[in-house]
């Protein structure tokens, strides 16, 4: 296929909005950035800065908004063939607090439904996505229909082809309970070989916070790969055969709002050049690390030198070029 894409994600898109003053309560915060944000957008413009060919699938609302999340993606050389339009719906806006900056709250504005809920089906460009080299999709997209059957379907047709990847990326604000999620997680395990979670997602999916327990549960439930991130305690990658632990990157946290992204289009760059476990995991928090240290998440994802002087330094102080 002359037009396949090393990586695809499906999932959130919306608008970010930081305050452009650190350590400042929202309240009192006078000047704000707009940035291009979501989950899934964030880590198909993290592996385009790794020099990977990306598209996401995703809708916004027929709205300004939904027109810059458009320049934004061909600005980071990020495909948006697949990025339509609702128009009942407003495109989403997430507000950030950056204080306090390692545990701050977010403001998601996604009523009466986001319209990257409003994914059908039957609108699915399956042979790409089979096609692709990484396909990359959410828990969020899990939480309502037409999403949920959109998302199933891609998995289910995709049959484990390449690398699929489940982000479990557990939001409460968007489920009714956990237990409710659980649900829709194991199914969309049996159809993915690499699961991605910090502790509260892997609970979710698989109902344990322990580190060893969970990524042995998920390696049973049929994935090749287990990542479980464990904050201070570094991150847990496992397979079959090979477990290895990535140390934490020191670093002065300005907004880990995108580590977590960074760390996925990383963790895709690894997996595409066939890199050991030990070194694809290391890389991948060495990004993560990078993006904690920085305001943005989409504009901030870092370049491959950026993560290897970071990795050389053992400091995620490095800044953009």
């Amino acid at each position: 296929m002359s037009d396949r894409f090393d990586v695809i994600t499906m999932g959130r898109i919306g608008v970010d909005i930081y305050p452009l003053q650190t350590g400042v309560p929202l309240p009192q915060v006078e000047s704000f950035g707009k940035y291009l944000g979501g989950t899934a957008t964030n880590v198909a413009v993290a592996a385009a800065r790794l020099g990977h060919r990306s598209a996401v699938i995703s809708r916004t609302g027929a709205d300004p908004f939904g027109e810059y999340i458009h320049q934004a993606l061909r600005g980071f050389d990020v495909d948006d063939r697949w990025v339509s339009s609702v128009e009942q719906y407003p495109t989403p806006v997430t507000f950030c607090e950056l204080f306090p900056p390692d545990d701050f709250p977010l403001y998601f504005y996604r009523r009466p439904k986001a319209p990257d809920l409003e994914i059908h089906a039957d609108e699915l460009d399956l042979e790409a996505i089979e096609a692709a080299g990484i396909f990359w999709m959410t828990g969020t997209g899990l939480s309502e229909e037409p999403s949920r059957s959109a998302t199933l379907a891609a998995l289910r047709h995709r049959a484990k082809r390449g690398t699929t990847v489940f982000d479990l990326d557990w939001r409460p604000m968007f489920w009714s309970d956990q237990e409710h999620a659980r649900g829709f997680y194991r199914e969309a395990l049996q159809h993915v070989t690499v699961a991605v979670g910090n502790l509260d997602e892997v609970e979710t999916a698989v109902g344990t916070r322990d580190p060893d327990e969970a990524a042995e549960r998920l390696l049973e439930l049929g994935v090749q790969l287990a990542i479980v991130k464990q904050g201070p305690e570094g991150v847990l990658a496992r397979t079959r055969d090979e477990e290895t632990v990535a140390p934490p990157v020191p670093v002065e946290v300005i907004n880990g709002l995108g580590a977590g992204d960074a760390f996925g289009g990383a963790l895709c760059h690894g997996l595409l050049h066939g890199w050991g476990l030990e070194r694809t995991a290391r890389f991948a928090n060495a990004a993560g690390a990078l993006v904690a240290g920085r305001l943005a998440c989409s504009s901030a994802m870092p370049h491959e030198h950026e993560v290897e002087a970071a990795l050389t330094t053992g400091s995620g102080s490095a800044r953009s070029a």
